[in-house]
Parts: structure tokens; sequence; C-alpha cells
């Protein structure tokens, strides 16, 4: 949705911190006494006291309770529990080492100063700690020293370059209209900030603020907030791999979404009638272009934009029978998707029951808040409160009951939040930046208790550290058609993928205005091919269907939706290893080398990525290219051009040539990539004839992949044990390539009979046998594209060894 309403944002906010001249300095800060109970150690100084403790022997907390103040130990964004990790205590004169077996804290006791270390590694230090500003804003910041040369990540969504040292980031969850190639404030503003030395620090607190990192160029990142905890997280990693895995431990897991969620959606502001909808959706069908959800804008409950927010039930003039139209289109395969927001207008029909059921925030006096904005005089849902989430879950509920397949929560920072507005979970400074995370959680919960074992979709436009633990899948914002705000996608999807939120996608095509550029919209889409959620949406002066646009834009977007739905095998996979283990499924090519400061320095961290673990993707995001530059990460690997087969040297950044029909996709060498044929949408998908795909090099002596299936609707099916899952791996011998095949079935699920057809990429001779557990197999061998296909027999759980004699 466009964001066209007044700014109202808190005065507080706007203010700037002083030099560091106006902060009670810390030299005064005296160590007083320490105590080690339990697995926390507790140190006293002259003002206040610090708390220590370990969740794991990657992550350790650490608390500051100024004196007067009193501990708070609530938090929205960590599930982890605090586990009986072995620790140490030593006390020397000078300092005091509280260490687990990875992570060691030390306290020097004069001048006081903490400082973390990981395996015997110095990670961060605070620098002067914790600052109490004096002035009226009473801003409280922790400061930390930064090396030289340390890269910084994450603050949430913004496009300012990967790394964002150099900058100050305030703490508001903010639409940014029409943005382009630079926004520095969006809808995701997550205390998180990532160190290329491979470590992350948390502010567990949701409260407004800032976040430095390293602005005024003095090797210093605070943390700045208007209130609330003092409390961060530091966690570790030997690679970046335990860096996401241990921060997802601690703030929770993306559960899998419905494999419908992988497909093609039709959307745009907005379908205004049952019969726009009907027709649109038939036209997918007419024009065999594969689909799988359609989403009903503003209109569903209005017919005007303004003064019917709130209402959140059908027009019936303009939607005469939605429970037949949505159980048709769940026939063919189609979920309906339903946009709500959590304003309810003074002139919507809910306004009254809104207010006799206590679900809106308050004044100071406790009578309903209301305010203007764009769409009317409004009242915001508490969700903070019981009453408020009971009464807006009703709704969704009854919505569900009526066919509903999944939910679309806008304007969710919230859009427009008055700094006198009260919740029954504090002020507006303190749930502001959490408010998207308690919707999506209402959501999730909602499920569990009314509808347990589905999955829900849950679509949402702001969010907190730790929402990716709702099934939450954000999006970019209101990004503008145009070739800037394709450019800064790259960079949005894979930060947030850093911070935890491995769905983080964009309006494909872009959103804002009224721009009719077929190059532009192909380019957005071949680039949603290799992002988490494939949602063309736009503003509908330029429709975003590509059913509707141009012949030859039409026929390559087809293209692009296509080869989204022959990789289902692979982005699934791809999807349970998020839920795994944390791996976003958009990772930078610094993951590959591990940060070295040769990938940092090429310039084009956010211009290359890797989609999951076999693929490396370069969007086009100049018009009229013919060239583009691509990193190939690892120096001691190897890349090949998906559409080609041409072999690339790791480690290097090179010139390649690019084409209209698709956009620079290369696969790892030694890479397992399962492929499935196209279907019009997921209904009909099925596992039972997958192309299996591997990239045999020479320089990769042992590889694995695999295949992870299950119905793709029902929640936790892996650990129901509802799910199948093969596993491939390949050996290279002198003359001789292995490739192996093993399914585990878990035990509540009906094995697949699968037939694969095996196709080995860069077999540059024709083999001389190729044998499947010992017999002969018929292959082929194309000369041309150096690729050997074989097909295995359908079986159940399949086990099976082939051999491939290359000379």
């Amino acid at each position: 949705m466009p964001n066209m309403t007044a700014k109202i944002l808190p005065v507080a906010l706007f203010v700037t911190l002083a030099a560091p001249a106006t902060f009670a300095q810390n030299a005064d800060r005296q160590f007083h006494s320490f105590t080690s109970h339990g697995n926390t150690l507790e140190i006293v100084t002259s003002d206040g006291r610090y708390l220590i403790k370990p969740y794991s022997a990657a992550i350790v907390e650490t608390t500051f309770v100024p004196n007067g103040e009193q501990a708070d130990a609530r938090s929205h964004a960590v599930v982890l529990a605090p586990t009986s990790v072995a620790t140490t205590v030593k006390d020397t004169p000078a300092r005091i080492e509280f260490a687990t077996p990875g992570i060691a804290v030390n306290v020097d006791k004069r001048p006081f100063r903490i400082s973390y270390a990981y395996k015997g590694q110095p990670l961060v230090a605070e620098k002067a700690g914790y600052l109490k500003q004096a002035g009226k804003d009473k801003l409280e910041a922790i400061e930390f020293a930064l090396a030289d040369g340390e890269a910084l990540y994450g603050a949430g969504a913004r496009a300012v370059g990967m790394n964002r040292r150099g900058h100050r980031f305030q703490l508001y969850n903010k639409a940014d209209y029409g943005y382009g190639s630079r926004s520095q404030l969006l809808n995701f503003t997550l205390p998180v900030a990532l160190s290329s030395k491979r470590y992350a620090l948390h502010f567990d607190n949701p409260y407004t603020g800032w976040l430095d990192f390293d602005s005024r160029k003095d090797g210093t990142l605070s943390y700045e907030t208007t209130g609330g905890r003092k409390t961060y997280q530091v966690i570790a990693g030997d690679a970046w791999s335990d860096v996401m895995a241990n921060y997802t431990s601690l703030t929770g897991r993306q559960p899998l979404p419905p494999r419908w969620a992988f497909g093609n959606f039709a959307s745009r502001f907005g379908y205004r009638t049952e019969s726009e909808a009907r027709a649109t959706v038939a036209r997918f069908a007419a024009d065999k272009i594969p689909l799988d959800a359609i989403v009903l804008d503003l209109y569903w409950f209005g017919k005007t934009v303004q003064g019917t927010m709130g209402n959140l039930a059908w027009d019936r003039d303009n939607f005469p029978q939605p429970q037949n139209m949505m159980r048709d289109f769940a026939a063919q395969g189609v979920q309906t998707i339903l946009i709500t927001e959590p304003f309810v207008l003074t002139t919507s029909s809910r306004w009254q029951d809104a207010v006799r059921s206590g679900a809106l925030a308050t004044t100071a006096d406790g009578q309903p808040y209301t305010y203007d904005f764009y769409f009317g005089n409004t009242g915001l849902v508490d969700l903070t409160s019981a009453a408020g989430r009971d009464w807006f879950w009703s709704i969704y509920k009854g919505l569900k009951e009526q066919g509903a397949g999944g939910w679309w929560g806008d304007l969710g920072e919230p859009e427009v939040h008055p700094d006198a507005l009260r919740h029954a979970g504090g002020s507006a400074a303190a749930v502001h930046n959490v408010y998207g995370h308690e919707w999506a959680r209402l959501l999730a919960e909602g499920y569990k208790k009314d509808f347990p074992g589905q999955r829900p979709f849950i679509l949402m436009r702001a969010g907190y550290s730790g929402s990716q633990r709702f099934g939450m899948i954000p999006w970019s914002g209101d990004v503008g058609r145009s070739w800037g705000g394709l450019q800064s996608q790259t960079e949005i999807a894979l930060q947030m993928g850093m911070q935890g939120l491995g769905y983080m996608h964009s309006d494909l095509g872009g959103f804002a205005g009224p721009v009719l550029d077929d190059e532009l919209y192909v380019r957005w889409l071949q680039y949603g091919v290799f992002q988490p959620v494939f949602r063309p949406h736009a503003q509908e002066a330029v429709p975003a269907e590509p059913v509707f646009r141009a012949a030859r834009a039409k026929a390559l977007a087809a293209e692009a939706v296509r080869l989204r739905y022959r990789m289902l095998p692979y982005n699934y996979t791809t999807a349970f290893d998020n839920n795994q283990t944390g791996m976003p499924l958009m990772r930078p090519v610094l993951f590959a080398d591990d940060g070295s400061a040769s990938t940092i320095d090429t310039g084009s961290i956010a211009a290359t990525y890797q989609w999951g673990d076999s693929f490396l993707v370069a969007p086009v995001t100049e018009p009229g290219a013919v060239r583009k530059d691509v990193y190939f990460p690892g120096k001691d690997s190897a890349w090949f051009d998906f559409y080609t087969g041409e072999r690339h040297r790791g480690g290097i950044l090179e010139t390649v040539g690019v084409v209209p029909e698709h956009i620079p996709v290369y696969v790892r060498a030694g890479a397992f990539v399962p492929l499935a044929p196209v279907v019009q949408s997921t209904k009909d998908y099925t596992t039972k004839q997958i192309e299996l795909h591997y990239w045999h090099d020479e320089t990769v002596k042992a590889s694995s992949g695999k295949l992870y299936d299950d119905d793709g609707k029902t929640a936790e099916a892996f650990e129901q044990g509802r799910y199948e899952l093969a596993r491939f791996g390949s050996v290279v011998a002198p003359g001789q390539l292995r490739i192996g095949i093993a399914t585990e079935v878990g035990q509540h699920y009906q094995a697949t009979p699968r037939a694969y057809t095996l196709h080995v990429h860069h077999v540059t001779k024709k083999p001389r046998a190729v044998t499947l557990d010992g017999k002969a197999l018929a292959f082929r061998w194309d000369a041309k594209k150096e690729v050997l296909t074989a097909a295995l027999p359908a079986r159940a759980a399949l086990a099976a060894e082939i051999v491939v004699t290359l000379r």
C-alpha cells in the first residue's frame, strides 16, 4: 500500500545524541564486587550491576541494571532457554574471566571494562559501556569499540550499501513510499549488528532509538534507546553458518511455509470485483502460466480506499459470492490471500464493535485514541491487550472458515502511531517496533489453537527480531517501479536473511508509479525466480500480472514463472535447510569466502549472491545491459553457467555477457540440483519424476546434496515423522565417478515411488560404462553440451549407487 499519510513521529526520535562530551563519562565507574550464582555472573559497580549469563557456548547475554532500576526479564525476541553451560570463573587482582567453552567474558576492574573473546580470539569490547544523556531527552546508550577495517551489517532493512559502517540508523519502523536505489529507513529496523569478524550483537529491546555504526568515524558502535532494557547478546561462531545457526537458535527458526507459497502469485492494488478476480485467474489458466495464489487488496471490503478501512467483511455488491469464489479458486489450486490492516476507522462498520470489545489502543484516561490519517479518522487495534487480540483473531477465524487461504498484514509499522497513544503493553515508543511482530504472533498462535496442523501464510510489512519463528513472510515495502528500486532489493533481502528473516522479498516489477518498462519488468521477474517469494505486485495503472503484458514481455515472464516451478524441489529443500539451520535462502557471497577482505573489496558483494547452497545469481539491474561483472566466490572452487555449461574459476571478478532471455545464473561444481516437471499449480506437484542434475568437476573429490519432501501443508511435518529425505553423494576416484542415493522416510510417511533422470554435467568424454548397483545402465552422452543422461527406474525408498567409468 502507498504511504500517503502525514508524518507523525515522536519528537524525541529526531534529536540526535550530542557529542561525547555531553555524556557522563565512565572513567569514574568503579568495580565493587562480583558473585557467581547458578550460571549467572553478577558484577556490582558504583552506578549499577551487570548480569552476565550464557545461553550456549557461543551465546552470552549481558544486562546492565542502573542503580534505582529493577531488572526486566521480558524479551520479545529470545526463545532459547538458558541451559546448563559449563562455565569457569577466574578472579585475579586485575580481572575476572567468566568463560564458556566458546565465549570468554573478561571484566577488567580498573579501569572498568568488559570485553569478549571467542576461542581465544578477541571479538568485541564495550568502549564507554553504558551511558546516559544528561539532556532532556535522556537517551541511553551502550558503546562498543570496533577494530580497524571491521565491516558491519544489520540494523534491519535498509539500502545504503552492504557494509553499513559509517551510518547512524533510526530504530523506528517506517514506510518509505516509492524509494529507489537508497533508503535509510524502512519497515524493519532490527536492533542487530553483525560483524565481518563473525559475531553478532543483538540488543534485546524493542524501544525506539538509534543504532550507530561508527558514524563519527571514531571506531564506535553505539546502541541508543529512548527507554527499556539495557540487554544485549553476543553471538559467535567459527563460520558464518555457525553465526546464523546460533542467532536463530536464540530468536527462533522459520517454520516451513505451505508449499504453494513457493509458486506464482497474481496481485495488484487491486482487484475491484469478484468478476475481475475470476477473470484474472482464468487468464492464467488459459495462457498456461502457473498460478498458486491471488491477493485481494483493499477493495474486497470497500468500494473506496478512504472511509472503509476496518470493515474487514466482504463488500457483497462487488463480491457477491466470496465463499464460492474462494472454493472455486482452491479447486484450481489457487489460494485467496486477503489484505488486513490494524486500523479501524470511526466510519467503518466495525467501529462500535471494536469500542465495545475494548480492542483499541487508548488515551491516557482509557478512551479509544482516535486520530486522522490518509484513510480517515481511525483507532488502532491494541495487539498487546487480550481484548484486542481476541477481537482481531475472531475476524481472522471467521474469514478462514469461509475459505481464505492466507493473510496480508499491511501498514503494520504501524504506519501512523502517535506518541501519546497508549497500549496495554506500554507506550507507543515501547510497542512501535514490535507491533508487526505481535501481529504475526497473533496469527501463528491462532492457527495453533483453532487450526492445528495447518501452516499459515503471513505476509507482513513490519516486524522485529525473531519474527521469523511465527512464519512471517516479510516484504520490502512500496518500492518504486524503477531500475534504482530493483538495484536495492538484493541488499535488503541479503541483510534481512543474515538477521534471521530469510523470506524477505520484493514486489516483483516494483510497486509505486505508473511506469511501463517491459525490460525492467522482465529483469525483476527473472531475479524473482531466485528470491524467496515470487509475487509480482503493483499499482493497477500498469499491470503487474504477466498475462496482461505485451507479447514479448509476457513470453519472457512466463519462462521465468515456469523455471520457478521447475525449481520447486530445490527451493523447497532450501527452505527446509533454513528451517533446520537458520541459513538464509539468499546468501551473500561473503559466506562462501567466509568474509575474506578480497570479497568485501570487490564492490559487488550485493550484486551477486548465492541462492541456497548451489546457485550463484547475478541480477541484471541496468537498462540495456549487455555485460555484467560477476564475482565467483571461493578461490579453490568452480562454477558452471546454468544455461550454457561454461566453466568459471572461483575467487575472481569476471565480466560476462548478458542476454534478454535470462539473468546470469551459475551452479557450484559438485552441486546436486533436483528439478521437477512444470505444473499449473502446486496442487498437482509431485516428486515421482525428478531430474537430478549433478555438476561434475575433477577438483571436487566428494560432495553431497539432498531432496526434502512432505505433503506441503502439515505444520511441523518433519518433527512428526511425516517426510521423505533423499540424500545424494558423490566421490571422484581416478577414472571413475560414484553417485549414491539413500532415502530416509519418516515413520508416519508413505514413500513416493520415484524415478530419477540423472544428468551429469561437464563430462568431457564419452564414458566407457555406467552401472546401477553393479548392473549396466543405458545412458546418453551429449558431446556438445558435455552432459551424461541416464534414467533410473522408479522405486520407493530408493537406495542406489551409480558408477560412471570415465576412462
